[in-house]
């Protein structure tokens, strides 16, 4: 089974939801963004985002995360049904990365995907490359993230 068989092209799936709590913001960001407003909330009160907020990078991390979590249940749902699941392996990259609003202590961020193409690889029988679009949105369901990613899929 391949990814154009299993989605159609620009409908969107949910995959879940990731709660940024202040004890998880400060502890991602201190490993690996530790500006100011990511890792202190007293100095974080006198910055443009006026309160504590998650690295952009975490926000991206938890898509990720939660993807992850989904494929399995995925993978685990047709092969309850006798299917095989598409083999997925990494991505080649991604592109046009936007981190919309700040997401702050508290927020909780729904992620969702959606297949945008599939092409197979000329270079490589057998393989596909699947353009996919990646979103997230607050509580409110206000825009957070939105990020295009290819992910190749091979026999």
């Amino acid at each position: 089974m391949r990814m154009s068989e299993l989605y159609t092209v620009g409908k969107k799936a949910e995959i879940g939801s990731y709660t940024f709590t202040e004890e998880n913001i400060i502890r991602f960001a201190t490993r690996y963004d530790p500006q100011r407003f990511h890792v202190d909330k007293e100095a974080a009160k006198d910055t443009l985002f006026g309160g504590l907020c998650a690295s952009g990078w975490h926000t991206t991390a938890a898509w990720m995360r939660t993807f992850l979590a989904f494929w399995e249940r995925q993978s685990a749902a047709l092969a309850q049904k006798g299917l095989t699941s598409p083999n997925l392996g990494p991505s080649p990259g991604f592109q046009k990365l936007q981190w919309l609003r700040p997401v702050f202590a508290g927020d909780v961020v729904t992620y969702s995907v959606a297949l945008l193409s599939s092409r197979p690889l000329a270079s490589r029988p057998g393989w596909h490359l699947n353009t996919i679009l990646c979103e997230g949105v607050n509580q409110n369901s206000d825009p957070v993230i939105r990020f295009e990613s290819g992910v190749l899929e091979f026999d």
